[in-house]
């Protein structure tokens, strides 16, 4: 018994090495070697094995994470102070934004590619949003100034509308050209895991979120909502691409012109309602102003 339990719980250092190389080795297995070589056999083992032995741990996993959540001051103050607990995720999406400006930057240089390097603009200029409104998050709480917040958001409506006119022609440009660019089949199928994980949790939020009534906090999820669409008509070129034939062109040129305009149209209507909805706010805040004002002179 003891045996057993020494196979079936290991220690936690053997479990964090183990873990990550039998993933690594039944990916390469699975994308290099054939099904019947012994590798391929060792790895699958090791790959379930690590895999059980994980979600045997997953109630400890559960105790220590609760004893961290009462005894740790960080994460006591993460799930009650709800500023603390915005700004955290605030600033941790404006990181990932960069990190993402830089990889599609990358990736143009690779590939020598216009689409990848307009990505990458794209999404620094995403980057300089964010970080207008995380400057201003840090140094006020949610709706502390609601007329300024409305002023924010106005402009964030804005900007998107003139990035959707850019994206416009890059969509465009690479409808027409036929330009597209291949990636290795496990490149795409992790592109589209993080496209759609990046899409339901930008929606998530953005309902989530509308209950704070900050126009600034809802300006973020706007950005990250925005930046998912984006990457979905990535996705959709990535993948006709890769898993397409030569012979369904046409048919890529259809579907790219679907998900394309679909994308902008969408981008428009929201940036539209944003502008919308923020002017008649803020005139009516002038609109009280000014008859209060009249009222104080009467």
């Amino acid at each position: 018994m003891k045996f057993l339990k020494k196979i079936l719980y290991p220690h936690v250092a053997v479990l964090l090495v183990l873990f990550p190389i039998s993933m690594v080795l039944m990916i390469c297995s699975l994308v290099y070697l054939g099904s019947t070589e012994v590798i391929s056999i060792v790895s699958y083992v090791l790959a379930f094995y690590s895999l059980s032995v994980v979600v045997l741990r997953i109630p400890n996993m559960i105790e220590f994470a609760k004893k961290i959540k009462d005894d740790n001051k960080y994460i006591k103050k993460l799930t009650t102070d709800t500023h603390f607990r915005i700004n955290l995720f605030l600033y941790g999406s404006l990181v990932w934004n960069i990190i993402y400006a830089v990889f599609q930057l990358c990736l143009g240089f690779y590939h020598m590619s216009f689409w990848f390097y307009s990505m990458a603009i794209y999404y620094i200029m995403l980057a300089v949003m964010r970080f207008y409104i995380v400057r201003y998050t840090t140094k006020h709480q949610a709706g502390e100034s609601y007329e300024l917040e409305l002023k924010k958001y106005n402009l964030c409506g804005w900007l998107l509308l003139f990035m959707n006119l850019a994206i416009s022609i890059i969509i465009f440009y690479i409808i027409y050209w036929g330009k597209t660019f291949y990636h290795h089949q496990i490149t795409t199928i992790a592109l589209a895991a993080y496209t759609f994980v990046t899409f339901t949790f930008a929606i998530i939020n953005f309902i989530k979120y509308r209950k704070y009534n900050s126009p600034v906090y809802l300006a973020t999820k706007v950005i990250s909502l925005v930046a998912a669409c984006v990457s979905m008509v990535t996705l959709t070129t990535t993948m006709l691409t890769t898993f397409g034939t030569d012979d369904i062109y046409e048919f890529k040129k259809i579907i790219l012109t679907f998900v394309g305009t679909f994308v902008s149209i969408f981008i428009i209507i929201m940036s539209v309602m944003i502008i919308i909805k923020t002017k008649k706010e803020l005139n009516k805040i002038k609109g009280k102003y000014s008859e209060k004002n009249m009222k104080s002179f009467i």
